[in-house]
């Protein structure tokens, strides 16, 4: 069991970030449920080496300079994953429904998903550079992906394979009860009120997929992820949450 816990947390480092450390990109059967059971744990672990980065560079250059480089590895730690997903999401609203999951799969990006992932981008970045509160970066990119975790738990996934389906396959109810439990915790010590606007996303999702796919697919999970991320940070920038 140790095995494919340890096995489980590689498998989710590598694939939701380009950390160096691990490369397993094997799927197989035992390891993927665990590997669900590590991704907000991932995403607390690349908050941190953002907001270090963030301590590292403030003193030697200005706070919006900063933020910005931050940004920027933010995308190449992560890979730019939930930013494709996103797009290619996008994609798909521009389309009939009936051809949505298609033109999703399509490896091209649509021009719609490039106009506004663009734009996407430019929010976000201009959104972190106005956040006084950085130090919450590892608890957003944790709340994010627990959204993901709720949505692979909770309703059907869309597509009929990809290492999505895996995931889901064999993400248990144990698994869920090990994640809430560390996410209620670390809730507990930055705040509990960011906890609830993070399901409210969820949930605002939840209602749209529903009706229009009838679940979640690869890539919604990223643009849930995606979205999570920058509605916290504009509510905490707004000062609605602190």
């Amino acid at each position: 069991m140790m095995k494919h816990i340890a096995k489980g947390f590689a498998l989710a480092v590598s694939m939701l970030t380009t950390l160096p450390f691990f490369k397993v990109h094997d799927f197989y059967k035992g390891i993927n449920g665990y590997a669900v059971m590590f991704y907000p744990v991932v995403g607390f672990l690349l908050g941190t080496i953002l907001y270090g980065t963030y301590l590292l560079l403030e003193a030697h250059t200005s706070e919006t300079h900063a933020a910005v480089i931050v940004f920027a590895l933010w995308v190449v730690l992560s890979g730019a994953l939930h930013l494709d997903g996103l797009s290619d999401t996008i994609d798909g609203l521009f389309v009939p429904k009936e051809r949505a999951l298609e033109v999703m799969k399509d490896p091209h990006t649509g021009g719609m998903g490039m106009i506004f992932g663009v734009v996407f981008l430019m929010l976000k970045a201009a959104t972190l550079a106005a956040l006084d509160a950085i130090y919450l970066l590892p608890f957003i990119m944790m709340l994010a992906r627990f959204n993901a975790v709720l949505a692979i738990y909770n309703y059907p996934y869309v597509s009929p394979n990809g290492m999505s389906a895996l995931a889901k396959e064999e993400f248990t109810t144990p698994q869920l009860l090990v994640v809430l439990g560390y996410v209620f915790v670390v809730s507990f010590i930055f705040s509990w009120i960011l906890l609830f606007v993070s399901l409210g996303v969820l949930f605002v999702l939840k209602i749209f997929f529903m009706r229009r796919y009838g679940g979640f697919s690869g890539d919604m999970y990223g643009f849930s992820i995606e979205m999570t991320e920058m509605v916290l940070l504009n509510a905490i920038v707004f000062g609605v949450l602190l």
